[in-house]
């Protein structure tokens, strides 16, 4: 699989973590700012929508599980970056309609 396939397969194994107190998972938040593959190493950058955010662990492990579970990928390295900070004009317009904030 190409290193661009691997970044996709990635990318969609990350739509199935979800936010607990949200419901909604990661990608369609807006909290993964990047993905990059590299010899069978998926390098994600991130961030959670506070710092104070009490499922901060359990996201960081899920998106490193998620992302280990795509064929060709050996090791997940996740990176919680706070720049630029989240807003909620990061999130997608299937979450803004799923939480009211159309």
């Amino acid at each position: 699989m190409t290193t661009e396939n691997l970044e996709i397969a990635v990318s969609e194994a990350l739509y199935h973590v979800h936010d607990p107190e949200f419901g909604i998972n990661l990608m369609d938040l807006g909290l993964i700012y990047g993905i990059k593959v590299n010899d069978g190493v998926a390098q994600i950058a991130m961030t959670l929508t506070s710092v104070s955010c009490p499922a901060g662990q359990v996201l960081l492990e899920g998106v490193q599980s998620a992302a280990e579970s795509v064929p060709g990928i050996s090791r997940a390295e996740v990176a919680l970056v706070w720049d630029p900070p989240w807003h909620p004009e990061m999130l997608s317009p299937s979450a803004r309609e799923t939480l009211g904030w159309e």
